[in-house]
């Protein structure tokens, strides 16, 4: 991912008030801090790299538009809900046609890299279908940036439950992953 902070010119974006230049430079000061945090969150979503970076542009050109960048208390909480669900809506469009070419590693085999490919697109699509409730727990809790008090205030569920359905999650991925490899 591209360093966020060094693309954006926020004196186009924002007004020209002089007044206004410490909020800028806080925003650019949280965008360096959290780019790569709320990149990893859009990934974790859409799972596409052009996508969760559009994503995450998105997440702090709205802070920008909207001013609320000042007013926020736990920037990493705030800033991963609002990923979650401008993430979200972008995952709901429809994809766009087009071809995606997965280029094997200099460093492996065509063989390995082929099995390599094979183990994660399972694995993706394993959890791809596990359901809506277990598998956005998962992903946010993968990121192993996120507690589960801060999964629980994105979603809006409970922190037991989180644990609970993370839990299960991985259970059944685990289950899975085993009946895998015996056939």
């Amino acid at each position: 991912m591209r360093n966020l902070a060094a693309n954006v010119d926020i004196s186009k974006l924002a007004d020209n008030n002089p007044d206004s230049a410490p909020d800028q430079s806080a925003l650019v000061q949280m965008i360096q801090q959290h780019s790569r945090f709320v990149y990893r969150i859009a990934f974790a979503v859409v799972r596409n790299a052009a996508d969760a970076e559009d994503v995450a542009q998105e997440t702090f050109f709205q802070l920008l538009r909207n001013g609320h960048h000042k007013d926020i208390r736990d920037e990493r909480s705030y800033l991963a809900r609002m990923t979650w669900r401008l993430a979200v809506r972008r995952k709901q469009r429809p994809p766009p046609e087009e071809l995606s070419m997965n280029l094997a590693s200099a460093h492996n085999s065509p063989e390995t890299a082929v099995i390599e490919d094979q183990t994660q697109m399972w694995l993706h699509a394993q959890i791809d279908a596990l359901p809506e409730k277990l598998r956005q727990p998962l992903a946010l809790t993968a990121l192993g940036e996120l507690s589960s008090p801060e999964i629980a205030l994105i979603l809006g569920i409970p922190e037991g439950t989180v644990r609970s359905r993370i839990h299960t999650a991985r259970q059944t991925l685990r289950q899975l992953w085993e009946k895998r490899n015996r056939s």
